[in-house]
């Protein structure tokens, strides 16, 4: 499932080359990508299945 073609607005961050993207997902309490946030909640790793669970509320 692609956010996109979803119609979901997001935004990318690429830690390998911004720091502060780094900061901020080693702050979640993450250490994988892709770390995925969505209405405050945390998803590390891909799980389509709760990602959809989350962007069908």
């Amino acid at each position: 499932m692609a956010l996109g073609q979803r119609c979901v607005l997001f935004i990318e961050k690429d830690i390998r080359e911004d720091e502060q993207a780094l900061r901020e997902l080693t702050g979640l309490g993450s250490q994988a990508t892709p770390t995925t946030v969505i209405r405050g909640e945390v998803i590390i790793g891909f799980d389509p299945k709760k990602l959809g669970e989350k962007l069908e509320v």
